[in-house]
């Protein structure tokens, strides 16, 4: 008979330590949460033509690249946050396509997406899993562009004077989809995807053009942790 009240007692000991750490769990309003981890962004290219003088179908790609990144997200309510995704910056490297495809990079530019995403956290507050679908505006802030000898020499310039380029910066929106699950108190493993609409043009110093569609694709992983 003790021996069946002593297993009884652990079971309720056991539920009852379950719903305090159901309580730890909770993204509940006025919950913030810190993040870091890496973001991968993808450019998902369809590239127009570089205006003329130019080999008819001239065009460009562009490479992913992965950078350290964190972020903030700060539940307004049990269901609705506002999340800001952080990072110092990416470098994309710009590659023939089109009629000079295989000409290998014609430049590199780097780029500082800055995003404000609204999400809504499915689910309840103190559920361990979350997921979340999230929407909000993107300014891409390009900087740092540089061209190639490959780019000079395509487009007639000179070891004195070199084609030179520049990418503007544009307006965009982003859609996301993720989850986050929480693998002890306070901390917790977020993952998202996101994707962006964005169109830009490159200028070249010839005064070329070249109207480019990035749209591109963003994988984040990162840990976070409940303050």
């Amino acid at each position: 008979m003790t021996q069946r009240f002593d297993v009884l007692r652990a079971a309720l000991v056991a539920a009852a330590a379950s719903l305090g750490a159901a309580g730890v769990h909770a993204q509940s309003a006025g919950t913030l949460l810190g993040r870091i981890g890496a973001t991968q962004i993808a450019p998902d290219v369809s590239s127009g033509d570089l205006t003329p003088p130019s080999l008819p179908g001239t065009q460009a790609g562009v490479r992913s690249d992965t950078q350290p990144s964190a972020g903030l997200t700060w539940m307004l309510s049990d269901h609705i946050a506002l999340d800001l995704p952080l990072a110092a910056g990416f470098k994309f490297d710009l590659v023939g396509a089109g009629a000079i495809d295989g000409v290998g990079k014609i430049g590199e530019v780097r780029a500082l997406p800055l995003t404000l995403l609204v999400q809504y956290r499915l689910l309840s507050p103190d559920a361990p899993l979350r997921p979340y679908v999230g929407f909000g505006p993107t300014y891409a802030r390009f900087y740092k562009a540089r061209s190639t000898a490959v780019l000079s020499a395509l487009t007639g310039g000179l070891p004195s004077n070199p084609t030179t380029l520049s990418v503007q910066s544009k307006w965009a929106y982003t859609a996301q989809i993720g989850a986050s699950w929480a693998f002890a108190p306070r901390w917790y493993l977020d993952a998202a995807v996101m994707k962006t609409a964005l169109k830009t043009r490159t200028t070249l110093s010839t005064g070329q053009t070249l109207d480019i569609k990035l749209d591109p694709w963003s994988y984040a992983l990162g840990v976070a942790y409940r303050f």
